[in-house]
């Protein structure tokens, strides 16, 4: 069944953009159901050791014959492509050249690639996507990355003043006098292996289906109609990680490894906003990280795009200002209330999945966790790993509006090296009006 209002009309081009006509479509296929070239799609054995037993992640465009997931690449930005498109800005026949893009150093293949249970929320070989598969099929298999690995300097400015009050020590090849930093990053795009996130969720694979569907607006029919497609690309923000130090390190049982996991926040990490500590406990983090990697070891930062607790900034923002607002102002004993308030639920970012990034860098022990989260260290040891020491953040570093999150937070069960509160005293811990 088709829409005739759909397959009847063309996209408009910009008259200003070269080759507009490239751009025009009156043909539309419905990608609901299996159809007469589903026997080309080439099945993915997750969790295989060898690339080639697994399969590739075909999710381009241009190979909708070969398409075998769920979604199309670059999560969010997806949507962008699209926009880019239909504006007549980019020609949708366009092709990535992936000349001398490959990673700048290499990362696994480890043990935990080839555990179906131990990752099933990015695809282990996206980062040597092309060069794994790409020999393998003819060229209309377009293969993309997942994963793109290189090297930088970056600058933070707390660093330098950590150096001038001795607290870190410049190295030259690590960490340089005017305060760059030497890193290894890696982007990573989400890939979700549905049956594997419905195990590690406790829930049904057709209840998770089902409800992805229902709660995106129907915007991915294939979740309930293609049960033999097994991989979704969906629509989210990725993770980057940062390596600080000698990566083979990171695997060497006989050196240390540090590691922060930090989930976004862009009015702290970005603006630094005094109301929770999240920009001075990543500073912190990237310090030890430091100090570990100069040790002979190596640092992780892990930076996940799960803004507000996975609730968005929209939700953030209402949340404050119900905080503020409410009888006897943001009190730490009504942290948690209010954000159940505006949200219906305190947290959304199921931690259960971000172990998969560690077991992707092959990370079996970790020396100093820098984290007081008891839903991150519950995720990181239930996955295998162990944790050695686990780093709380400075008193002296938390800001003057942060009083009521990180008391709410110990009282909840955070991790902290000092007495938790009564719920008369959290009663008493209040921020600022605005």
């Amino acid at each position: 069944m088709t829409d005739r209002s759909l397959t009847d009309r063309s996209v408009k081009p910009n008259p200003g953009t070269p080759n507009p006509g490239r751009i025009q479509s009156k043909h539309i296929i419905l990608t609901s159901h299996q159809n007469k070239g589903s026997s080309q799609v080439i099945p993915i054995q997750w969790g295989a050791a060898d690339p080639r037993d697994r399969g590739p992640v075909i999710g381009s465009l241009h190979s909708a014959r070969h398409r075998n997931v769920i979604g199309t690449h670059a999560g969010s930005y997806g949507v962008y492509r699209a926009l880019a498109v239909a504006s007549g800005v980019l020609d949708p026949s366009h092709k990535a050249d992936l000349t001398n893009t490959s990673p700048i150093v290499h990362i696994g293949p480890h043990p935990s690639w080839a555990d179906p249970s131990k990752i099933v929320s990015l695809d282990p070989f996206g980062a040597i996507a092309s060069n794994a598969f790409g020999d393998h099929y003819p060229t209309d298999h377009e293969i993309l990355p997942t994963i793109a690995i290189t090297k930088a300097h970056i600058y933070i400015p707390e660093l330098k003043t950590e150096i001038d009050q001795g607290r870190l020590q410049v190295d030259g090849k690590i960490l340089k006098a005017d305060g760059n930093l030497v890193v290894t990053k890696a982007a990573i795009d989400p890939v979700w292996y549905l049956p594997g996130i419905a195990k590690r969720l406790g829930i049904d694979e057709w209840d998770l289906r089902r409800v992805l569907f229902q709660q995106t607006g129907g915007m991915f029919p294939e979740l309930v109609t293609r049960p033999d497609l097994h991989v979704f690309l969906p629509p989210i923000g990725g993770t980057t990680v940062y390596i600080v130090g000698d990566v083979d390190a990171i695997t060497d049982p006989n050196k240390p490894v540090a590691v922060r996991v930090h989930d976004e926040c862009n009015g702290s990490d970005v603006f630094g906003s005094d109301i929770c500590t999240c920009r001075p406990y990543l500073v912190h983090g990237i310090e030890v990280c430091i100090q570990t990697a100069q040790a002979g070891g190596a640092g992780v930062i892990v930076y996940c795009r799960k803004e507000g607790r996975a609730l968005g900034e929209v939700t953030k923002f209402l949340v404050y200002n119900a905080r503020k607002r409410q009888e006897g102002g943001d009190r730490a004993d009504a942290y948690f209330l209010r954000t159940e308030c505006v949200a219906g639920v305190q947290d959304m970012r199921f931690q259960e999945l971000m172990p998969d990034v560690l077991h992707w860098l092959g990370i079996t022990r970790i020396d100093q966790l820098v984290s007081m989260s008891n839903m991150k260290y519950n995720a990181i040891t239930h996955a295998g790993i162990e944790v050695v020491q686990r780093v709380a953040i400075p008193p002296e570093l938390i800001p003057a509006d942060a009083q009521v999150e990180i008391e709410a937070k110990k009282a909840s069960g955070y991790y902290s090296e000092n007495e938790v509160m009564t719920e008369e005293e959290l009663a008493e811990i209040k921020g600022r009006e605005y």
